[in-house]
């Protein structure tokens, strides 16, 4: 009775939340693009800074080990950059060499499209990083509240029920902004969809092994929330924030923060009242 709980609960929060994000958020992202990119880099940082990691330093994990991993969090998905980087350059200078033959006014219009491919892709690959470093945050997140609903559930129903809704409601702000950035990645808004909401389905792996293993998992907990941490930070800073960095009037720079301060202040009301419930 207990691990059909857990399981009901963790896939509720889990895919629910995304669900419930995408019907407040997507219809938003069409005539607001930009404001939603702001809204995405505000809820990123808050739910890492004021979520995850305040609740990871709370436990008895030593202080230096989780700014150390969360250090390390950052460098990976730096160089997991510069890796997909490299390999795209590699691809793209050998589709270069097999036009080699063409002729001077070929060959001049070759590099301009060349260069704006370059650009192009580049853009691309910005984007599809910051893609798979918010997969692979979510999905680490997504483990931990799979755990955290499994101990819940364990100690008592009733409190497993609350636990599982307070995930739900404090992952929607979170997963509106997850999904702009995989809208951006992905092309399209089902493919956003899809990765986010098997991203969440984790949720259920995690309230499955926390069943099972409860004791020897919760001393890791703290380690899970930092992890998935230094990716939201790395995708807000690296991927979001460059983005908006343009020369803009004032009433645009005005909105551009209203709507960065919307995202934090989303984040942090619904993860205090989610906390005191």
């Amino acid at each position: 009775m207990i691990l059909l709980a857990i399981l009901v609960g963790t896939v509720a929060a889990g895919v629910g939340s995304v669900w419930l994000a995408a019907l407040l958020g997507m219809a938003m992202l069409a005539r607001f693009t930009q404001h939603m990119l702001s809204l995405a880099a505000g809820a990123l940082m808050a739910t890492a800074f004021m979520h995850l990691l305040p609740e990871a330093f709370e436990s008895e994990a030593s202080a230096h080990e989780l700014f150390a991993l969360l250090l390390a969090g950052l460098v990976f998905f730096f160089l997991l950059d510069k890796a997909e980087l490299w390999h795209h350059g590699h691809e793209h200078h050998h589709g270069d060499s097999v036009h080699e033959g063409h002729d001077h006014h070929h060959h001049h219009h070759h590099e301009q499209g060349a260069h704006a491919h370059r650009h192009g892709h580049a853009h691309a690959h910005e984007k599809r990083s910051g893609g798979w470093a918010v997969l692979a945050g979510d999905s680490v997140h997504a483990f931990g509240d799979g755990i955290l609903i499994a101990s819940a559930f364990v100690a008592d129903i009733k409190l497993g029920v609350v636990a599982a809704l307070a995930v739900l409601a404090h992952e929607v702000p979170h997963h509106m902004g997850d999904l702009v950035v995989l809208q951006q990645t992905s092309g399209t808004r089902r493919a956003a969809l899809v990765k986010v909401s098997l991203a969440g389905t984790v949720t259920a792996l995690g309230g499955l092994v926390g069943y099972f293993l409860l004791g020897r998992l919760a001393d890791w907990l703290p380690y899970f929330l930092v992890a998935a941490s230094s990716s939201f930070v790395y995708v807000a800073l690296a991927d979001l924030i460059p983005q908006l960095q343009k020369r803009l009037g004032l009433r645009e720079t005005v909105a551009q923060v209203l709507w960065l301060a919307a995202g934090i202040a989303l984040v942090t009301l619904v993860s205090g009242i989610a906390h005191r419930h």
